[in-house]
């Protein structure tokens, strides 16, 4: 599968790209979960967390942004630094 990543913001000299490299199993890793804090993703997260869980997963870290319609804030981002995977989710 070919995954196309697009930019809309102009730059003379645009950044290479590169996704992350994929994780080969859940067993001991550190997943974020992101809530933008809407009412819609508490039960969702509830079950990634257990089926993440299930699956060998050593920590879950649950982090809600102060704003859901603005960027995560910069110590939720500098914490999501240390974890192996991060999912974000947007409770509409």
């Amino acid at each position: 599968m070919t995954i196309e990543a697009l930019d809309p913001t102009y730059d003379d000299e645009p950044q290479e790209f590169a996704p992350a490299p994929r994780i080969q199993s859940l067993a001991g890793i550190t997943v974020g979960l992101l809530s933008n804090g809407k009412q819609g993703t508490a039960t969702f997260f509830d079950a990634m967390e257990r089926a993440f869980r299930d699956r060998g997963v050593a920590s879950v870290v649950r982090v809600t942004k102060g704003n859901y319609s603005a960027p995560a804030e910069v110590d939720t981002m500098d914490a999501a630094a240390s974890w192996h995977a991060l999912v974000a989710g947007v409770g509409d």
